[in-house]
């Protein structure tokens, strides 16, 4: 082989190693889908939608949901009652003044349904289609009141709970404040909630100072019942033992007297014929004496 072709070979490779090239990837060719792809596409599953907040309540909701509905129905029927509105409205009336028209119509079967009848603050009309508020007590104003309280005095039930008044009473505030003359407002001491009691005037008399300075001076706080009557026997007190509860006394069952039957003696058979003689004797003696 000729040399010069040689050398003009060797130097034809260094320049070809120098020199930088690109190299181009082919390209990929499209595969089209198999009719067999397409119909296992069409088999799978659609995609569940995502949970939108507007459609949230139209939706079937859950207890939680409900009940807040409920909750929301009850509170808008007292506020309403307090403020002396307390005329029947219909469901969807109800849902219209607290702004829930758009609940679920299976919602809306529960409520008027099985929630609201089974209330125990809400009331139904006779033709069971509106509703009411139903207050624990049955007062308008602040004539009712007072006679609520005076039954309650000459019964002897007591006060009455400020919360239950607040919950029955429309405008109650107003009505208390005219009627504070006439009310008694105690607090109690367990729960610190106001009692309210009737201020019956006919009762009011003056206690001598020294009968409040002995009642303040005797503490029975400590002291139980059995320890009471102890105290009131060293004393020489014994008006309290006919107070207090009586124990029932358990009754004796009447046994049913037999009549009694006299037996004939069994001894001194041998002497039957002596006896005979004997009661002979006495009867001819008897006779012969004239009385």
């Amino acid at each position: 082989m000729d040399p010069a072709l040689l050398k003009e070979r060797e130097a034809f490779k260094k320049r070809a190693l120098i020199t930088p090239t690109v190299e181009r990837k082919p390209k990929l060719e499209t595969v089209s889908v198999a009719p067999k792809d397409e119909c296992k596409k069409k088999m799978r599953p659609p995609s569940a939608p995502k949970l939108d907040a507007n459609t949230y309540k139209t939706m079937t909701g859950s207890s939680q949901y409900k009940f807040g509905v409920l909750a929301k129905i009850v509170k808008h029927m007292r506020t309403r009652h307090q403020e002396g509105d307390d005329h029947p409205l219909t469901l969807e009336e109800i849902l219209d003044e607290t702004n829930q028209l758009d609940v679920g119509q299976s919602v809306k079967n529960w409520l008027a349904a099985e929630a609201l009848m089974n209330n125990p603050k809400i009331e139904v009309t006779s033709d069971g289609i509106r509703f009411t508020f139903k207050p624990v007590y049955k007062i308008k104003d602040g004539k009712s009141l007072l006679r609520l309280l005076k039954s309650h005095d000459l019964k002897g039930l007591g006060g009455i709970l400020l919360d239950d008044v607040q919950e029955s009473l429309p405008h109650c505030e107003k009505v208390l404040k005219n009627r504070a003359s006439e009310i008694i407002f105690i607090v109690r001491p367990i729960d610190k909630k106001k009692i309210l009691f009737y201020n019956d005037r006919t009762a009011n008399f003056t206690v001598d100072e020294e009968f409040q300075k002995l009642w303040r001076s005797a503490t029975v706080d400590a002291m139980d019942d059995a320890k009471i009557d102890e105290y009131l026997e060293k004393q020489g007190i014994r008006s309290m033992q006919d107070h207090g509860p009586k124990k029932p006394v358990p009754k004796r069952r009447k046994v049913a007297s037999k009549k009694r039957q006299f037996k004939k003696p069994r001894d001194n058979e041998h002497l039957a014929d002596v006896l005979e003689i004997y009661e002979e004797n006495t009867l001819t003696q008897k006779g012969n004496n004239p009385t």
